[in-house]
């Protein structure tokens, strides 16, 4: 080609870039190409503008950069600068960073659009990187170079690099561009400086419509609505006017803190300012109204607005959730697929909460099979929630499986699979997925540690709990108040209440979890009464009540067995309306049955509008424990009839109904039934109650027939109660066996030693009976003292055998001995068994073999009106000899005897027990 004809196909290049020709400009390029003895960088230069302004001609671009290269100028640095820009923003940063390396010469243009490139795919590190480089070859920043990389540092939260090159910005003079001071602001921002982002804003000369649009958008961001709100104002103040950008983040901030008022307004000012709402404005507006409830008015947005943005799809699906309506969510998603509008990741997620929500786990499941068919099997989104709703609803062997699947699992999958896991009480499970997690290299957020914490209270694994607690620290959660919430509980649960209170009184806004953490802690690490002083203390503060107040509240009077206070918080339950929560009538249902009012029990139960099988077990086993077990066993047959299915638990009470009336073979029936009819495997429990009712009823030899073929080992429970069965039938051979087996399991524990010694006493094997309390002193093993409790004017009294200690003892033994007196006359008279032999008593006092139950008696009988039952704690199984005397005192006194011994509860009245002298 002559000079000329170059000459002019130049001009024409140049020509047809300014009056934007691409198709002819590439066809000349091509041209120009094919002969390269012609070829330019300015001719490179153009073609690749071309390419960068058109999306459809960047395929061409490789080949254009392989040409430059062969013709000799492609480490030309206007050639180079535009290649750099061009693979960045098209993510290939490898080549980006090549082409840097190769260019013959750098400009300020080049290091921008490196920087520029590192900064806009998530490369903080090697945009910091790059500018140090910079510096140490000498060239000087220029205010894009700085805003870029802090951008960097501000995507890569690299927060002390930011602070060093804010102060590089002082030193170079650039703290007044308004450019640099943006991204000053962005980069505070992100770490939730709003401090230092303010004071940057404040000391700019001059600010554009950006720096506005941050600093409002970061407030609505972080749920800081009346903030956006203020600088808003400050922008208007400046004489500029909002974008869509700014009103857009103006309708999120109104929608965080629920102000619909200023929501409507913004809204007003969108149209009749004439603005065009994009897609971004359509969202917000529609998001708002969501937020706020108002549906209709989101209805109708939602339907002017574009039909194919799914965007708006989501923000609807998400509006029925807020309701609840899965029915119309899952409507609005078939119309949706109707259009032909692609679900997007967010879009299962809305369908799949709503499911969670209601427990519709099937429908859940197959959206699930759904969004696998779609393409989003693997997606942390989807898979996070997914996770949620299978581990929400006690699905965890899938639920597990997806977080396993999961290539890249994030802080939420991990956290969700921990909350499923402690939310069914699977706290050990909890606390292996912790550990995996951070092995993983996950660090828990403030959710994944107030789980763990809560995993730890459920097993009260406290020196596991005392490392998180450190964990809690170092990661910058201790003032968080979920998290306080469950240390408070944790400690609590492990009787550490000097611990536990100190939290609760650091925890500045104490909130209904709070309290309630506290309670139910103290309730289960058995601190009654400072549960109970707890409860005082928030009615005192005002707080109120609400289901898990006080069903902690009345388990703890329950376990103290403390009537008066019981009453007294039923009475609250009343006077808040929360009568009908089926879980406080079952806890009240338990109340009067563990305080010996078996008949409140009954009421409180054929009151409840709504029994749940709690309800139903907990009925059963109080009729039991009171010597109603044939009323126990027609509650069982009703609870068959009323459609609830059985469980372990419900065969406990069953069981021990049988035991407690002596109905041997319905006892045996039952058990067998367990497996063959309703599916239920018995534990260890089951099998002790089956040796206590052949046990009671006298069939020892087999009951150990039963024991030897247990399919499963007997333990201490089972060898403990043929033991106690033993002695109350005066077996020694089989005694001798139980407590053999039994302190091979248990060599430490009292019971065998003393059962086998009484045993030995009331056979009058003196000898045996001497040698096992000598085994017992050489082995340090002590008995547990027998005593008894009273409740008179508001003051618990305990009583041992033979006790002296008691104020009033003198007008207890006389008052005791009158008694007995008049006893004898209408024919009781003592047990000639005894655990001590004659000499011994004749060296002995004999107030001291006065059983502690009958100090009680005596003194409830002194102190306490006549029409008043009185109510009787032992911490042993009553002996015959007690109960004989009790049924004589209620006869004689004409009053009623509750006594709750370690079996069961025994009702005295004109003679009569309610176990029918079976016990």
């Amino acid at each position: 080609m002559t000079r000329r004809g170059a000459a002019s196909l130049n001009r024409s290049l140049a020509g047809f870039l300014a009056h934007e020709k691409p198709e002819k400009l590439l066809s000349l390029f091509a041209a120009k190409v094919r002969q390269c003895r012609g070829l330019r960088s300015v001719d490179v230069a153009c073609a690749l503008r071309v390419c960068r302004g058109s999306g459809k001609h960047w395929p061409l671009v490789p080949g254009i950069h392989a040409k430059a290269i062969t013709c000799g100028i492609g480490g030309d640095r206007i050639v180079g600068n535009l290649l750099i820009d061009f693979y960045a923003k098209k993510g290939l940063v490898r080549r980006a960073s090549q082409v840097f390396e190769e260019l013959s010469a750098r400009d300020n243009v080049s290091w921008v659009a490196m920087l520029s490139g590192y900064a806009q795919n998530d490369l903080g590190e090697e945009a910091v990187g790059l500018y140090h480089q910079m510096h140490r070859s000498g060239v000087a920043p220029t205010p894009y170079v700085l805003s870029s990389v802090l951008s960097a540092c501000a995507k890569a939260e690299l927060f002390e690099q930011g602070r060093l090159v804010h102060v590089q910005v002082y030193k170079q003079g650039f703290s007044s561009e308004t450019v640099v001071g943006n991204a000053l602001i962005a980069l505070y921002l992100r770490f939730g400086s709003f401090s230092l982002a303010e004071r940057v804003f404040w000391d700019m000369p001059c600010c554009d419509i950006v720096t506005f649009n941050t600093l409002i958008s970061r407030h609505a961001q972080c749920g800081h609505g009346e903030s956006a709100l203020e600088v808003f104002g400050r922008m208007r103040l400046s004489g500029w006017k909002p974008d869509c950008v700014t009103i857009a983040s103006l309708l999120a901030a109104c929608a965080s803190i629920g102000d619909l008022h200023k929501g409507k307004q913004l809204h007003s000012y969108l149209l009749k300012a004439g603005m065009s709402p994009d897609y971004i404005v359509e969202g917000s507006l529609l998001d708002l109204y969501v937020k706020c409830g108002h549906i209709d008015e989101a209805l109708e947005i939602f339907s002017s607005g574009d039909r194919t943005n799914v965007v708006l799809w989501n923000l609807m699906l998400v509006a029925y959730g807020q309701i609840t309506d899965l029915a119309k969510s899952f409507d609005l998603f078939c119309r949706m697929l109707a259009a032909g509008v692609r679900p997007n990741q967010f879009t299962y997620p809305c369908l799949l909460r709503t499911c969670t929500y209601t427990g519709e786990i099937n429908l859940g499941e197959q959206i699930h099979s759904l969004s696998i068919k779609n393409g989003f099997e693997s997606d942390m989104y989807v898979s996070g929630v997914l996770i949620d709703m299978y581990s929400k609803h006690g699905w965890l062997d899938k639920a597990r499986r997806i977080l396993e699947m999961l290539e890249a699992k994030d802080v939420v999958s991990w956290t969700s699979m921990i909350a499923g896991y402690v939310q069914h009480e699977f706290c050990k499970e909890a606390l292996a997925m912790f550990k995996d997690m951070q092995l993983f290299g996950i660090w828990p957020d403030n959710i994944g540690l107030a789980s763990a914490i809560s995993a730890c209270a459920g097993i009260k694994a406290l020196r596991q709990g005392l490392q998180i607690h450190s964990r809690v620290y170092v990661s910058g959660y201790s003032a968080d108040i979920p998290i306080l919430n469950a240390l408070t509980n944790l400690y609590a649960r492990c009787g550490r209440s000097k611990e536990a209170l100190s939290l609760f009184e650091a925890i500045e806004h104490k909130d209904n979890i709070t309290w309630n953490g506290l309670v139910s802690g103290f309730a289960q690490s058995g601190l009654y009464e400072e549960a109970l002083k707890v409860f005082i203390k928030m009615y005192q503060a005002g707080i109120s009540y609400n289901v898990f107040t006080f069903v902690s509240s009345i388990s703890a009077s329950a376990n103290l067995a403390d009537i008066k206070q019981g009453k007294q918080i039923h009475a609250r339950v009343i006077k808040t309306g929360h009568t009908s929560e089926t879980e406080v009538a079952n806890a009240l249902v338990s109340l009067y049955g563990k305080c010996g009012s078996i008949e409140d029990a009954k009421v409180q139960f054929y009151e409840m509008s709504k029994k749940n099988d709690v309800s139903w077990n907990t009925i059963i086993t109080s009729c039991s424990q009171h010597g109603c077990g044939l009323e126990a066993l027609e509650l069982f047959d009703q609870m068959k009839h009323e459609g609830l299915k059985p469980n372990d638990v419900t065969f406990i009470g069953v069981l021990a109904a049988c035991s407690h009336v002596g109905l041997v073979e319905e006892g045996l029936s039952y058990f067998k039934s367990m497996s063959s009819v309703h599916g239920v495997q018995p534990r260890p429990d089951h099998y002790a109650c089956v040796v206590d009712i052949l046990g009671r009823a006298g069939q020892l030899d087999r009951a150990r027939k039963f024991v030897e073929e247990m399919p499963i080992s007997a333990d201490a429970m089972v060898w403990r109660t043929l033991l106690s069965a033993c002695r109350v039938h005066k077996n020694i051979e089989i005694g001798e066996l139980a407590a053999k087996c039994l302190l091979e399991l248990e060599p430490h524990d009292s019971a065998p030693y003393v059962l086998l010694s009484n045993a030995y006493a009331v056979t009058g094997k003196w000898a045996y009976r001497d040698q096992i309390r000598k085994v017992m002193k050489e082995r340090g093993v002590r008995k547990e003292p027998g005593r008894s409790w009273i409740e008179v004017k508001n003051l618990v009294h305990a009583f041992f055998v033979g006790d002296r200690l008691h104020p009033l003892a003198d007008q207890i033994y006389k008052y005791l001995a009158e008694l007995n007196d008049r006893l004898e006359k209408i024919g009781y008279k003592q047990e000639n068994h005894s655990l001590f032999h004659e000499k011994e008593k004749e060296q002995k006092d004999p107030t001291v073999f006065v059983h502690s139950e009958k100090l009680a008696v005596v003194f409830g009988l002194m102190s306490l009106p006549p029409s008043m039952p009185l109510r009787v704690i032992k911490n042993l199984r009553v002996c015959n000899d007690c109960h004989t005397w009790m049924k004589f005192t209620s006869e004689v006194m004409e009053r009623e005897i509750v006594l709750r011994d370690v079996y069961r509860f025994h009702h005295f009245n004109n003679g009569n027990c309610s176990c029918g002298d079976f016990w």
